[in-house]
């Protein structure tokens, strides 16, 4: 049975993959929901992105774990990819669930129209942090008001420094064994780009008709896309 290794995006914890545990243990495999430095029950811990990265393969590291799944959602798919290629040959399958993916040298903030420049001001103006999102920004995503309410309130201001320093890659993504799950929601659109990167890795591209949060909105089925992925 594998061991999934469910990482949530900016500003979350392992409290945000409460619906989904359930699914993947039902049918015996291992789940190890994970919190980053800086973020819920480990807030007030100093983090950059090198923590981040060094969280997750302490995590495998610790446990011993084998036949691992490695999930990054959102922001997570930053440490996730660098995790991935640090952990030997651990890793069964690594899932990017509408996530960021890293590039050598370069930061998450740095994506965007802007170039990452309002995320960057947010962080100076919040004292290093990047502050807890509104409920508005959560808007079209397929989310009730009390998913949205949950997020919100579970939410904690996310480390700046682990959003602007770059990524270590020591090879490309494209090595790794990986799927991609798209969201459709808002706008139902891959931005060609990024599609033409997937399409590049070889990766397989999965599309899940819900919002950027799957694991609030349609957790069943996001469960079930993990345990079929995990299964190839």
């Amino acid at each position: 049975m594998a061991n999934f290794v469910l990482v949530a995006g900016a500003r979350l914890g392992a409290w945000a993959w409460a619906d989904v545990v359930p699914h993947l243990e039902a049918v015996g495999h291992g789940v190890h929901p994970l919190t980053l430095s800086g973020l819920a029950d480990k807030h007030g811990v100093p983090a950059g992105q090198q923590t981040h990265v060094q969280d997750i393969v302490d995590a495998v590291d610790s446990a011993d774990l084998r036949d691992v799944v490695l999930v990054g959602h959102s922001y997570a798919g930053v440490p996730v990819g660098q995790a991935a290629e640090r952990i030997g040959n651990r890793p069964a399958r690594v899932i990017f669930v509408d996530a960021s993916l890293s590039a050598d040298g370069e930061a998450f903030a740095s994506g965007g129209p802007d170039g990452g420049a309002a995320m960057r001001a947010a962080i100076a103006a919040n004292d290093g942090f990047w502050p807890v999102a509104a409920p508005a920004h959560y808007g079209g995503h397929g989310l009730t008001d009390e998913q949205v309410a949950r997020i919100v309130a579970g939410s904690t201001p996310h480390p700046g420094a682990t959003l602007t320093e770059p990524a270590v890659l020591t090879r490309p993504l494209s090595a790794l064994p990986a799927t991609y799950i798209h969201c459709l929601l808002p706008d139902g659109k891959l931005e060609t780009a990024w599609a033409g990167l997937l399409a590049s890795y070889g990766w397989r591209l999965v599309e899940m008709t819900t919002g950027h949060w799957p694991m609030f909105s349609q957790p069943r089925e996001l469960s079930q896309l993990l345990l079929e992925t995990a299964g190839e």
